[in-house]
């Protein structure tokens, strides 16, 4: 799992914990990665450190040599890790290094990892890739009247559709694998992302993930959910 050193990924790896999962707590600062490693395993959840930087190819490539060894395999990759990005993000007014920025984390920091994982993945009786999303990246919901999703930064925003649309085509490519790989909203949870304004708990926007890493082999692909069901893309 990427991210899960804090905050919504930090949940996402106790709740699996909690249901007898292994968890491989992937995270860049080795403090925060060792200090979540350690509180999970207080909860009686067995869970291991992966040293992962989405953004560089040696780090990620050196977590899928890890994992291999650790763990003997991998049956569900959660992509959590992402970034706002620097403010302020009005459209008008965008630095176009920090779109760059914001992408390389929040969309080719899921390719890279997801490809480096996909060996094991195929391998596992019943593999999930669980996208973590917006719905502030939902077209529909953007141009809907009455919608108000207030000032999201444009860069993030755009950076979330993105992600959905590779979420689109992942799963045309491995339809019939039985890789089920979905987007999952954590609706507007109080992280470190929104200076923890949120009005819900990392735990109830973590809730979406577990959902949906631990479907049924008949469960929904390529889809688009939130705890109420499906978000319009």
């Amino acid at each position: 799992m990427t991210g899960a050193n804090k905050g919504i990924g930090y949940e996402i790896a106790a709740g699996l914990g909690a249901l007898g999962w292994r968890i491989g707590v992937g995270a860049r600062d080795p403090q925060r990665r060792d200090a979540a490693v350690q509180k999970l395993r207080g909860t009686g959840a067995d869970a291991f450190g992966v040293p992962l930087d989405i953004t560089d190819d040696a780090s990620v490539a050196a977590a899928a040599a890890l994992i291999a060894e650790d763990a003997g395999g991998l049956d569900v990759l959660v992509n959590n890790a992402a970034i706002t990005g620097a403010m302020p993000q009005a459209p008008t007014t965008l630095d176009p290094a920090t779109v760059r920025t914001v992408v390389e984390t929040n969309v080719i920091g899921v390719v890279r990892v997801t490809n480096a994982m996909l060996p094991m993945l195929r391998a596992s009786a019943s593999p999930r890739i669980v996208n973590m999303s917006s719905s502030v990246g939902s077209l529909a919901l953007q141009t809907t009247p009455g919608v108000e999703m207030g000032p999201v930064p444009a860069a993030y925003l755009a950076s979330k559709t993105f992600l959905n649309a590779l979420t689109i085509q992942y799963a045309k490519e491995l339809g019939g694998t039985g890789i089920l790989i979905n987007s999952g909203c954590p609706g507007f949870t109080a992280t470190d992302l929104n200076g923890f304004s949120g009005t819900r708990s990392p735990a109830q926007g973590a809730a979406i993930a577990i959902h949906l890493a631990t479907l049924p082999d008949d469960g929904p692909t390529g889809g688009f959910f939130d705890d109420a069901g499906s978000v319009p893309w």
